[in-house]
């Protein structure tokens, strides 16, 4: 019978628990996130990440227009930036780089070279794009934040899903994600000693909860009950925790997804050590990519997360002993046997 244990998180919780970060695949996708975010991306709790994505939502509006109806111009209060003025409105939107970028794809301009000239020849370049553009509807994602900004233009059919909406169903599982629940930002491994610490305080630093203005990604995981996956050779015990990240846009920048996984421990760069039984979801913001969301995205996250290890802790077990069967093979099974094979004669290589 297969023997599990998942470890009071009370104890060995100060000084930590011996891992073994060689085995298994190293993931490198949070610390690159690690690596890229500046500090005003950077949130301490999934309450202050919610409080952030959510009320640029409430600030925001969406809306189909028709792209020709579009009309470019030098900013009145700036003639060194472009303005926009969209049908049904009088006040003058400012582009964001990222929708400057999308309405230029749009027009099959250069959004580089035209982000190079001066805003008047810039804006001509780009009217002549939109006028002798064919006429279609695009989806615009407007936010009121002390001047009218365009975050995005996307096609008529994108189906949006709200950072806030994501993060809302990690909250549903992790809480405020700094251990009033299982599942908080992670610790940190020690590579002198090959202990992994648990117990990190949550700082700008150490955080993995990030948003910006086009997208939104969170890693957590439940490294306070490690999981005894059997022993490793030398007899000590091979710690597991789970853990998940997930992300999205809504501006149109990236796909959602959410990705599980058993790892053995994170490193101060936010590496991932020792990982197994990766899993990933991901949804394009299609049509119906919100009743995807609703029905398939966030159900897995919350039966990860309430799940048992037992499928996972059964694998490795089926794993190791296959490993030990396939050299127990290659082995001779005795001194005579060995005997016999060495005073087997060989075979000539000779063609005569």
């Amino acid at each position: 019978m297969t023997q599990i244990e998942v470890r009071d998180a009370a104890r060995d919780h100060v000084s930590g628990y011996k891992v073994d970060a060689t085995r298994g695949e190293r993931i490198g996708r949070v610390s690159s996130e690690w690596f890229s975010r500046p500090a005003d991306e950077r949130y301490l709790s999934l309450s202050e990440l919610f409080g952030a994505v959510r009320g640029r939502t409430a600030r925001s509006r969406t809306r189909t227009i028709d792209s020709a109806a579009i009309r470019v111009e030098a900013g009145r209060d700036d003639s060194e930036r472009l303005a926009l003025m969209l049908p049904g409105s009088d006040t003058p939107v400012a582009p964001t780089h990222w929708s400057f970028g999308q309405l230029a794809s749009l027009v099959g301009a250069p959004a580089t070279y035209l982000r190079q000239l001066p805003a008047p020849l810039a804006g001509i370049n780009l009217q002549y794009g939109l006028s002798g553009h064919r006429a279609e509807q695009i989806k615009t994602l407007e936010i009121d934040d002390d001047r009218v900004e365009l975050r995005a233009v996307t096609g008529p059919d994108y189906g949006r899903i709200y950072d806030h909406e994501l993060v809302s169903a990690v909250q549903r599982i992790a809480g405020n994600g700094t251990g009033d629940t299982r599942w908080k930002v992670p610790g940190v491994l020690d590579w002198s000693t090959g202990v992994y610490n648990p117990n990190v305080d949550v700082t700008r630093d150490t955080t993995t909860l990030y948003a910006s203005d086009r997208d939104v990604f969170l890693f957590l995981v439940d490294d306070l009950n490690p999981i005894e996956a059997g022993r490793l050779p030398d007899g000590s015990l091979d710690l597991f925790f789970r853990g998940f990240y997930c992300w999205n846009s809504e501006v149109g920048a990236k796909t959602l997804g959410i990705a599980s996984f058993y790892l053995r421990a994170v490193c101060q760069n936010r590496n991932l050590w020792g990982v197994e039984d990766f899993e990933e979801i991901t949804i394009r913001h299609s049509k119906y990519a919100a009743s995807r969301f609703a029905h398939e995205a966030a159900p897995a996250l919350t039966r990860f997360a309430n799940s048992s290890p037992m499928p996972f802790i059964n694998g490795v077990k089926a794993a190791r002993e296959r490993i030990v069967a396939a050299m127990t093979t290659t082995e001779p099974t005795s001194c005579a046997s060995a005997a016999s094979r060495r005073r087997r004669p060989r075979r000539s290589s000779r063609p005569y």
